[in-house]
């Protein structure tokens, strides 16, 4: 999950691909997990938002295990927190500042996902992370109500273990229970397997859920980092927020800067271009709906040169895909045709002396009309599907 690899990967693949707007919104799937799997929607979801991600080889391996560094890593990115900057990290003995979790694990302990070992101790990340380890993060993400031990064994009775589960986890397991945050395989008996390894379609399962009950009732510092992000930037006057969600609509016109130039004399149809958003987008009110130096990416769709007599150059863009600061590709559709700003009377010499020719040179800015509503999760800048409700 290294950002600069994925950066490149991105840009190398826009480059060599003309991806279509179905495409870019298409999540594909596995090819181990099976659109009936019982975790197929969660891990379907996650690998999207890349908080889980598969193997080289494509597949998932969903029964395999997860290790405790993976599993730190994976709960921050599930929160939207792995840009967040810790001031006073945690020694380890067997993790230093060049192991690839190192900066995730500071996080999970800043934001009290795992508790906080004398100085000195190991972390162990290469140990399998187990049911109770799993679902101890994910309580600790959470504000939830103190219960006594007697009323978690009542909450979790129907668990056959129940009388072999650690004491210290009951607690945990309880509030998952309350919440209904605990992951049962259909078709197999409760079982809270407090020290078994956790696997992969399980946590994605755990996380899901995380993620959905942090919405309502984060932790003390996990609702500070989950505010809503103001700035100052390029403001739409049209967007909207309802609650955590802001939404830019269909029609809204946009800047973006291309990193390369384009002409109407010397471009084609079909070619590719790479952009940037020049300035954050924001509301009225300075909510960010899309951070400063987010990628974008699209082609040419119509390329005429301008010709004496002829005719003026034409030069239109058609946005297919946006890859925002969390490294989350999604489909961003908008178009927009390259224009001069003329008064009146170069506009009517134009229409009469035709042969206008169109340049925008690299870091350039081109207008663009967003052709289908954009919505954003303005706490971690997580763009939305349609179809996701309340996320």
């Amino acid at each position: 999950m290294k950002k600069c690899f994925t950066k490149l990967f991105l840009g190398l693949f826009a480059l060599m691909l003309a991806t279509t707007n179905a495409q870019a919104k298409q999540v594909a799937m596995f090819p181990d997990v099976a659109p009936t799997h019982w975790a197929a929607a969660q891990i379907k979801e996650l690998s999207q938002k890349n908080v889980i991600v598969g193997y080289p080889d494509g597949t998932f391996k969903p029964d395999e295990n997860v290790t405790r560094a993976e599993f730190a890593s994976m709960a921050i990115w599930a929160l939207g927190q792995q840009h967040t900057t810790v001031a006073q990290p945690v020694n380890f003995t067997d993790i230093t500042t060049s192991h690839w979790a190192y900066d995730m694990i500071q996080r999970a302990l800043y934001f009290e996902l795992i508790s906080c070992p004398p100085q000195g101790q190991p972390f162990r990340p290469d140990d399998n992370v187990s049911h109770a380890e799993a679902v101890s993060v994910i309580v600790n993400a959470l504000t939830t109500e103190n219960i006594t031990t007697q009323k978690a064994k009542e909450v979790l009775h129907k668990y056959k273990d129940l009388a072999q589960t650690p004491s210290w986890y009951l607690i945990y397991a309880g509030k998952a229970e309350i919440l209904d945050m605990n992951v049962h395989v259909p078709n197999s008996p409760y079982m809270l397997n407090a020290n078994k390894p956790a696997t992969r379609a399980e946590i994605a399962v755990l996380l899901k859920n995380m993620i959905e009950q942090a919405k309502l009732n984060p932790n003390k510092k996990l609702a500070e980092a989950m505010r809503k992000k103001t700035g100052e930037g390029f403001v739409i006057p049209e967007a909207y927020v309802q609650g955590s969600i802001g939404t830019i609509p269909a029609g809204c016109l946009i800047p973006i800067q291309l990193e390369k130039g384009i002409s109407s004399q010397y471009s084609g149809n079909g070619e590719l271009y790479m952009a940037k958003a020049p300035r954050n987008y924001v509301t009225r009110d300075h909510f960010i709906l899309v951070y400063e130096g987010t990628d974008l990416q699209g082609k040419l769709v119509d390329v005429r040169k301008g010709r004496l007599f002829v005719r003026n150059g034409v030069l239109v863009l058609e946005n297919e895909t946006i890859t925002t600061l969390n490294d989350q590709r999604t489909e961003l559709s908008a178009t927009g045709s390259v224009i001069k700003n003329k008064n009146w009377f170069v506009a009517f010499l134009r229409k009469v002396f035709k042969g206008e020719k169109l340049t925008v040179y690299p870091k350039g800015t081109v207008v663009v009309k967003l052709l289908k509503p954009l919505r954003v999760d303005l706490t971690n800048g997580w763009i939305l599907d349609e179809d996701e409700a309340g996320f």
